[in-house]
């Protein structure tokens, strides 16, 4: 018996790749929004400070929401990479433990959660510099840019909801 009779259609031994990759493209995705917004909201918050030093602290809001989407994404890759289960060596012979339809799943998981944080850092880091600088010129527009904000931050947390249910689904079973 060879070191790969136990791999089948089913559960082949590309699989935890395609779960793996899941992973990586929630934290990256999600992490490369989340640096844009930052740095983006970043820059509008030092254009803004100079005229208007005493908004700083009000204007700080867009850099930790882009943060959070960071966070999303942190979240969706620990819960996928968890849920990814190695090869086992039985009775000589290496048996599977991870379906293809499981990672698949885990793939689109963190496709979904990715591309999300994705849009929503770009999201907010363009409201968030618009806003700011705005902010310094007239103060009554604070509000207005929360809520775009709470908006911009929504479609990352909607990609959050749908790569949890992705990951949650039932992969199924290796056949023996």
């Amino acid at each position: 018996m060879s070191a790969v009779d136990g791999f089948s259609l089913a559960c082949p031994a590309s699989a935890p790749f395609f779960g793996y990759f899941g992973a990586a493209s929630a934290m990256a995705l999600a992490n490369l929004g989340a640096a844009y917004g930052t740095a983006k909201a970043g820059a509008g918050i030092s254009g803004m400070g100079v005229s208007s030093p005493h908004l700083v602290m009000k204007a700080l809001i867009p850099v930790v929401m882009a943060g959070v989407v960071g966070i999303y994404g942190l979240i969706i890759a620990v819960i996928i990479s968890t849920k990814v289960s190695s090869p086992r060596l039985v009775d000589g012979s290496m048996k599977p433990q991870y379906t293809l339809f499981g990672g698949a799943a885990h793939l689109a998981s963190g496709m979904a959660g990715g591309f999300s944080g994705l849009a929503a850092g770009i999201a907010i880091g363009i409201v968030g510099d618009v806003g700011t600088r705005a902010l310094a010129q007239q103060g009554k527009l604070f509000v207005g840019m929360i809520l775009i904000l709470i908006f911009a931050e929504a479609l990352g947390l909607y990609g959050l909801i749908v790569a949890l249910i992705f990951s949650a689904s039932t992969t199924g079973n290796c056949p023996e």
